[in-house]
């Protein structure tokens, strides 16, 4: 049998014009495995080090992100008001059935474990995708590069919510890729399920993070788009389904912002509340000042995000090489592949536009040492663009491959060679974001542990009064159960407790600029000053007793 042209180029044709891989199904389910065992043992030696490094929790963030998972049962009033008005739920909700150990809790492993699974599935995603385009050993490629990040082996054994959103952004272009294919192959049925499929990924997005409101609605235009295109839509079933999983999408952020409403009194709580970024940034800045680099200004809000997404991703000056590769390797895809690729293209970029605005006019800065003022803060934002970074320059690779095919073998090797060397090199100068954990930590720790000393030698069972946002590490130090305490998440109670400190609990904690530091100092009467904790770096706490007998 004479061979034919897809069989000679069967390394870099492999499944672009249909939704198998040149093995078929079979081969990619066999491949996924090995690509699922493999990033299970990549994340589990992260875990090993981590977790004896005690990193698990450097993030202030990761600490509170647990808290809010253990409040939803252990607190005076537990419920789902718990979660609170401004990070989105799910992380929380997937965190809950761990964090109700105490001993994770304190470890921090209740979050290790939902961010672990979210790594191998986003890891098996840009596996999966890559087949779309390219053999075994190009996507296995495309997999190193992504899996080996050490920035990203770290975020995945700690409670952040990066890990989880990049898994639901990649399975989301997963899923949208396949609906174009089935579309235009007019496979009613497959692209019905596909729909199902991107709708449910979309909806998980949008409970995520807020970068998942933009994702879900750019992913919907698409697939609106092509199903016009196709006509799609002109047959019952695939309209009814359409249309229902849109109202699904839909009332997704209607669904966050009634919740808001309805428990917090404003249905854009978390755009506008006292805890949102706004708020926060508002009371960080002083009067006259210029808030942050990137204020105001799209042109260095643009430079700052894709400078620490760069950092994150290469060691050193070859960012900029990896930047042009990944441009390269999208241009190369437009020409090859054109609308099929689109959704890869679309929302794997999407990160740019979207932290550049959000960076310029949401509040949100990025600092990295590099750049004035010289510091660390949301260095992890850049790790939204791992996936660009590891399918695009592939892409690239690929088309020389293609173009110099006697070059393949060669070509593969010293691609894995740089890869792992990269990632190496970055792991040596310990990772970005690994370097803001460690930063933002250096005295939040030594002041919490401090606090917790204290913290210990309280009666057993007793009440404590305490505003838990910022300092909860000193609680889950010691496993103190947040239902004996009353804190900003007890809201009529905490409001009462706040006009009278002392009848409130018999133990409070004020640290310098909280809430209960500004109620004491209205109403000082009845407290006993008994111990005062400072450290370098942060405000000073000071723990009272109550002379009035608190029932």
């Amino acid at each position: 049998m004479t061979p034919t042209k897809s069989h000679r180029t069967g390394y870099r044709s492999g499944y672009r014009s249909g939704s198998k891989p040149s093995g078929g199904s079979s081969t990619l389910r066999e491949e996924t495995q090995l690509v699922l065992a493999t990033a299970t043992l990549f994340v589990t030696a992260s875990l090993l080090y981590c977790g004896r490094a005690n990193m698990l929790l450097l993030y202030g963030d990761a600490v509170a992100h647990l808290a809010i998972a253990r409040r939803v049962f252990d607190s005076l009033t537990p419920g789902i008001t718990q979660l609170g008005s401004v990070w989105l739920p799910l992380p929380h909700l997937l965190d809950l059935p761990f964090v109700q150990r105490t001993t994770w809790w304190q470890s921090g492993v209740a979050g290790s474990l939902p961010s672990m699974f979210s790594y191998a599935a986003a890891c098996a995603g840009i596996y999966r995708l890559a087949r779309r385009w390219m053999s075994t050993a190009l996507a296995g490629l495309i997999f190193v590069a992504f899996a080996l990040n050490p920035g990203l082996l770290y975020m995945s054994v700690t409670a952040m919510t990066e890990p989880l959103f990049l898994a639901l952004m990649i399975w989301a272009v997963v899923h949208l890729t396949e609906f174009e294919a089935t579309v235009r192959r007019k496979e009613n049925p497959e692209a019905r399920h596909a729909w199902i499929k991107l709708t449910l990924v979309l909806v998980a997005a949008v409970y995520t993070r807020y970068d998942g409101w933009v994702l879900g609605s750019l992913a919907w235009l698409l697939g609106f788009a092509w199903a016009l295109r196709h006509h799609w839509l002109h047959d019952a079933k695939n309209a009814r389904t359409f249309v229902l999983c849109s109202m699904l999408l839909g009332a997704a952020p209607l669904g966050w912002m009634l919740y808001n409403w309805k428990y917090f009194g404003d249905p854009l709580d978390f755009l506008r509340g006292p805890y949102s970024a706004r708020a926060i940034a508002a009371r960080t800045t002083k009067p006259g000042s210029l808030p942050y680099p990137g204020w105001h200004n799209l042109w260095w809000a643009f430079l700052y995000y894709v400078k620490s997404a760069k950092l994150g991703a290469a060691p050193m000056r070859c960012g900029r090489w990896l930047l042009l590769m990944a441009f390269a390797g999208s241009a190369y895809a437009i020409k090859q592949y054109g609308s099929r690729v689109v959704p890869a293209l679309a929302l794997f970029w999407l990160p740019i536009p979207f932290y550049t605005w959000a960076v310029a006019y949401g509040s949100v800065p990025i600092f990295f040492p590099a750049w004035f003022p010289h510091s660390y803060y949301n260095t992890r934002y850049g790790m939204e663009l791992l996936p660009a970074f590891a399918l695009f320059p592939g892409l690239a690779v690929a088309a020389v491959v293609r173009k110099w095919p006697q070059w393949r073998t060669a070509g593969i090797w010293v691609s894995a060679i740089v890869i792992v060397a990269a990632n190496f090199w970055l792991l040596r100068a310990v990772p970005l974001v690994v370097q803001e954990a460690k930063a933002n930590s250096a005295t939040r720790i030594p002041f919490e542990r401090a606090l917790a000393a204290h913290l210990i030698l309280l009666p057993p069972d007793t009440m404590l009064l305490m505003y838990t946002s910022a300092h909860v590490g000193a609680l889950e130090e010691i496993g103190f159960p947040l239902r004996h305490t009353i804190n900003e998440g007890n809201y009529e109670r905490w409001q009462a407790a706040l006009k009278n400190p002392a009848a409130a609990a018999p133990y409070i904690i004020a640290i310098d600029g909280d809430p209960v530091a500004a109620a004491i100092a209205q109403h000082p009467k009845n407290l006993e000053l008994m111990y005062v904790i400072c450290a370098t770096g942060q405000p000073c706490a000071r723990m009272y007793h109550s002379t009035l007998p608190v029932s």
